[in-house]
């Protein structure tokens, strides 16, 4: 679906439909099972408003999720929309300074590159709260521009952060560089998916048996490039302006 189709909450209902169409033939053309493939709405530079439809249009028996790379937005977002219980996902790079309040206030975090900030997410974790879900973000293309763990780098830090007694480790997250090309684009996204099976392969060897039973999570694909992300393996895409429509201005 084209990303500069028309924007507004009049809208919002086809663009949403049209992506949940796009993802479910994908789901049939690649041989996954229906509905194996979460949609994850990225809302940043939205305003709460078009949450709240959101939520109204996606209200069923299951919990609607919404995708944040700004703290502060984030954080204001949540005080508007008080009323609702999304589950609540981090997907933008993690300054030291910022864990404790994502510890405290997300469900999923998807942008862990280091174990210096595991380790904060976890010992900031309230302890009333479920252990925080995670994924490990991986520079799949070696972008200098963009954060994430090598390939090469990351067995080590998983081994590392597997113990840690806050966290759950979910999978692996990926952006890899922009291509229209769709073999290049399968290429990028089949690389992370052997990433995620050796490790999985490596980590059942190595430690207790359990350690890894919620290995089961690999966040990659957007609007541009689902299908591909779809045909290699992805459990959830994550979708801004294919489902809210262009982002306002600041």
């Amino acid at each position: 679906m084209p990303e500069n189709c028309p924007s507004g909450k009049q809208n919002l209902k086809q663009r949403l439909s049209a992506v949940q169409t796009r993802v479910r033939a994908a789901e049939i053309q690649f041989g996954r099972p229906a509905d194996s493939v979460q949609i994850l709405p990225v809302s940043k530079n939205q305003p709460s408003g078009m949450l709240a439809e959101v939520s109204r249009l996606t209200a069923t028996t299951e919990t609607v999720n919404f995708a944040e790379s700004y703290l502060q937005e984030a954080m204001d977002k949540m005080r508007a929309l008080i009323g609702l219980t999304p589950c609540w996902h981090f997907i933008g790079p993690i300054q030291s300074n910022k864990t404790a309040a994502i510890a405290q206030h997300f469900q999923w975090v998807h942008s862990v590159d280091r174990l210096k900030i595991a380790r904060r997410l976890s010992e900031q974790r309230p302890a009333e709260l479920p252990p925080l879900n995670v994924c490990l973000q991986v520079n799949v293309s070696n972008e200098r521009s963009k954060s994430g763990v090598l390939p090469g780098d990351l067995l080590a830090l998983v081994e590392h952060v597997v113990p840690l007694p806050r966290l759950r480790l979910r999978g692996l997250m990926a952006i890899p560089a922009a291509t229209k090309d769709k073999e290049q684009q399968r290429a990028a996204f089949r690389e992370v998916r052997e990433a995620f099976t050796l490790v999985k392969e490596k980590m059942d060897i190595n430690f207790p048996a359990g350690a890894m039973q919620y290995w089961d999570t690999l966040s990659m694909g957007m609007s541009g490039d689902l299908e591909a992300a779809i045909a290699e393996g992805a459990t959830i895409v994550r979708i801004g302006a294919g489902i809210f429509g262009p982002r306002p201005d600041k």
